[in-house]
């Protein structure tokens, strides 16, 4: 009887996370304009293989000297506690894991837990079309990658950076002491 409650409580909180995700999925496509299966066009087609290890290595350094050297300092302030070189590997770490290479990213940092990992930064819908605007740039200055590609790209980091926003939120609501209460926010240090 035990392992038959231990099972069902697994299941539920399977389903309620698997909600819980659709939900997330629902908003990042409402909030970005891309509907979820355009966002994952990436799954369709290797672009590690079609594009390589240097061209990841190449938009994530071109990415990030532009947000280093970014005018706006509310945007910037966001990377000020990381150092570039390691903001660089990290990021084409996971891109090239995540567009079918080897899983560079986990071997040496674990699961990629995208939420949890921004968990800590100011994630706005302003801050999201900042890091796009960035990421757009980028994309458009590395030569190496096809018109096609750059279009799956930018639809599936244009998703994402609002799945961050939305995980963020809910995140931070969910921590709340007063997330359950009804009505008008009762807590006046929220």
């Amino acid at each position: 009887m035990l392992v038959n409650i231990k099972y069902a409580t697994n299941t539920h909180k399977e389903r309620e996370r698997e909600r819980e995700m659709q939900s997330l999925q629902q908003k990042a496509s409402e909030w970005s304009g891309v509907e979820t299966e355009h966002a994952f066009l990436i799954d369709d087609t290797n672009l590690f293989q079609k594009l390589g290890l240097q061209t990841f290595l190449n938009l994530s350094t071109n990415f990030y000297n532009r947000v280093y050297d970014e005018e706006e300092e509310w945007f910037r302030s966001i990377f000020a506690s990381s150092e570039k070189e390691k903001a660089i590997q990290n990021q084409y770490e996971f891109l090239v894991q995540r567009m079918g290479g080897p899983p560079l990213y986990s071997q040496r940092r674990g699961h990629p837990a995208l939420i949890a990992r921004h968990r800590e930064f100011p994630m706005t819908h302003e801050a999201a079309e900042r890091w796009l605007h960035h990421m757009k740039q980028a994309l458009e200055n590395t030569s190496d990658i096809d018109h096609h590609s750059k279009i799956i790209m930018m639809n599936f980091f244009r998703h994402t950076a609002y799945f961050l926003v939305a995980g963020v939120q809910q995140n931070n609501q969910n921590l709340h002491p007063c997330k359950d209460a009804a009505g008008s926010h009762p807590c006046k240090n929220f």
